[in-house]
């Protein structure tokens, strides 16, 4: 019982009622719950965001010319920006290209093999190569692993809310360009 002038000490508990109507002790939650929650909810939420942009995307393919082994003019007709470009590689529920490629991101861990490093892209390749090779990789290699970002037919074991959608959209194609073309060591 608190003393006179005494203030009495929080609850380190909350009471709550069981279905069985006995008390019982809920001991609130820890700062590495609260983290943790917060660490599923924006995970949940970028993988929501991620979905929600390839399912958007539903315009009608832009019409392109290959030339040898590349594509040599923009699909939207002017140049992507490097940083969203940088941001779509990085993503694993936008670009997925960390899945089997590595490069430079020391920030991204588990990092793929299967793929060419993409440090010194811009060195190996030409924009044009770069873009036939995000767009369609099987058109000058038909037995690659690679998935077409641009492409809508042919495909086999596509979910039903994907048939018919690109994975990227032309302007996300051009912005990751614009970023690997700067990956020249």
């Amino acid at each position: 019982m608190p003393t006179a002038g005494s203030r009495p000490s929080p609850r380190k508990y909350s009471v709550d009622r069981g279905l069985d109507g006995r008390a019982s002790k809920i001991a609130p939650p820890t700062l590495a719950a609260i983290a943790c929650a917060i660490f599923v909810a924006t995970e949940l939420l970028t993988t929501l965001i991620g979905l929600t942009t390839r399912a958007s995307a539903q315009e009608p393919l832009r019409p392109y010319t290959v030339v040898g082994d590349a594509i040599p003019a923009p699909l939207t007709g002017t140049k992507g920006d490097a940083n969203r470009g940088r941001a779509i590689v990085a993503n694993r529920t936008v670009g997925l290209c960390l899945l089997c490629h590595s490069g430079p991101f020391p920030d991204q861990k588990f990092q793929g093999t299967l793929a060419p490093d993409l440090n010194g892209a811009g060195a190996r390749w030409s924009e044009g190569q770069l873009r036939l090779r995000i767009v369609d990789a099987s058109r000058f290699n038909p037995a690659t692993i690679m998935p077409p970002y641009y492409r809508v037919d042919g495909l086999e074991r596509v979910a039903p809310a994907f048939r018919g959608k690109p994975v990227l959209t032309a302007e996300q194609i051009e912005d990751v360009i614009a970023y690997l073309v700067t990956l020249r060591d």
